[in-house]
């Protein structure tokens, strides 16, 4: 009697964990090699993750930004740059989703992405502004039903690998530097002259190199919304959360092989409670601080998407911003207790208890979008926004 059929879960968790299995077996090679995850980006548009995000009338999941950053810490545990181009992509897929819909070209271009499983790439920084993504000096230039756009992005994340770009400028030559948009411009529509190599400390498979780009395309694919609407309402949000949940993920993997290492220490200590215990407990408060953090600015962004204004408020702005902030600092006091209670066997690599990449990528997460310029920006808005001291929010 022939045996029964394997059921494959078709779960957007049992999805996530096959891609994630697939990232960690070339985690160190991608991190060592400073290459593109191939692998596992393949993997995740076999899955049909790329497009989770896209309505339903558009052929996607309509995943929600709880379920997209579950997927996030996921893929975070097993290697951090494959989580990182996935929250990437569904960063500017949320800018697509909130802000395209009013545009029949961008609703057409979301239901191609989700049936191509396109990958969309991000240019938002610029030489001459630094990181601050709210300010440009290129200009698009609109002729007729054509525009143009050639700008000095710094940073493009994996820019050559992408199948589209997502990439801001000033609205037109006279605008002010705040006065922006962003356009969508496919593979072929444009071309990419590498100006700076991605030869980083950690997040090295993100080959997130610099580049000149010049573009040419449909004066329609220019979103509709101002850039201003875009980034207060989708993407300051999906970026702080998605990022914190890639950055849960590296911490409970971290925490995660220094339980490993206390259990096989115990074993070998005969009932003796080994010296590294005691900081993994400590370890292990901190993963559940992190985690309710993460949680309470899902809720927050949630609850906030019923009410434009709320999403724009000085209010909902600092709430997010204090979650990245926090987020960022409390993974490096993580992976240090977990390195402190692997000791050798977690600093050097090759071992089931190596920490080294987690520790590398782990600093990168003060870095994307400095910590210095949002609490900057949050001590301004504290000058007028009374705090919320309310649990209920």
């Amino acid at each position: 009697m022939p045996s029964a059929a394997v059921v494959t879960d078709m779960s957007l968790g049992g999805r996530a964990h096959r891609v994630a299995a697939i990232a960690a077996e070339f985690a160190d090679r991608v991190d060592v090699e400073g290459r593109f995850p191939h692998e596992a980006v393949e993997a995740m548009k076999a899955e049909r993750l790329l497009g989770i995000q896209v309505p339903f009338a558009q052929g996607g999941e309509g995943a929600s930004m709880i379920e997209i950053a579950e997927v996030c810490s996921i893929l975070g545990q097993a290697c951090a740059a494959s989580a990182m181009v996935f929250a990437m992509h569904q960063i500017k897929l949320c800018s697509l989703v909130e802000h395209g819909g009013e545009s029949s070209w961008h609703v057409d271009f979301m239901r191609e992405l989700a049936g191509r499983q396109l990958l969309i790439a991000s240019a938002t920084t610029e030489g001459g502004i630094g990181g601050n993504l709210r300010n440009s000096i290129c200009a698009i230039e609109i002729e007729g039903d054509t525009c143009r756009l050639e700008k000095d992005a710094t940073v493009i994340s994996y820019g050559a690998h992408a199948d589209a770009i997502m990439i801001t400028s000033r609205a037109h030559k006279d605008a002010a530097p705040s006065d922006q948009v962003m356009t969508v411009f496919r593979k072929g529509q444009y071309t990419l002259q590498k100006t700076v190599d991605w030869d980083t400390l950690g997040m090295r498979g993100t080959c997130s190199d610099g580049f000149l780009f010049k573009g040419e395309a449909p004066a329609v694919q220019v979103f509709p919304k101002p850039f201003a609407e875009i980034a207060a309402q989708s993407m300051l949000a999906s970026s702080h959360l998605l990022w914190s949940a890639v950055w849960y993920g590296i911490a409970a993997d971290a925490v995660a092989r220094a339980q490993a290492f206390v259990r096989a220490a115990a074993r070998k200590a005969n009932g003796q409670t080994p010296p590294g215990a005691l900081r993994l407990a400590e370890a292990s408060n901190l993963l559940q601080l992190l985690k309710s953090n993460l949680l309470s600015g899902l809720k927050a962004y949630a609850d906030a998407k019923a009410d434009p204004d709320r999403l724009s408020s000085m209010g909902f702005a600092i709430a997010m911003n204090n979650v990245k902030l926090a987020s960022s600092e409390t993974i490096l006091t993580i992976i240090n207790q977990a390195m402190m209670i692997c000791g050798i066997m977690g600093y050097k690599n090759g071992t089931p208890y190596s920490l080294g990449r987690h520790l590398r990528d782990a600093h990168s997460a003060q870095l994307m979008i400095s910590n210095d310029r949002i609490l900057g920006n949050t001590s301004t808005m504290l000058l007028v926004q009374k705090p919320d001291t309310s649990l209920l929010g």
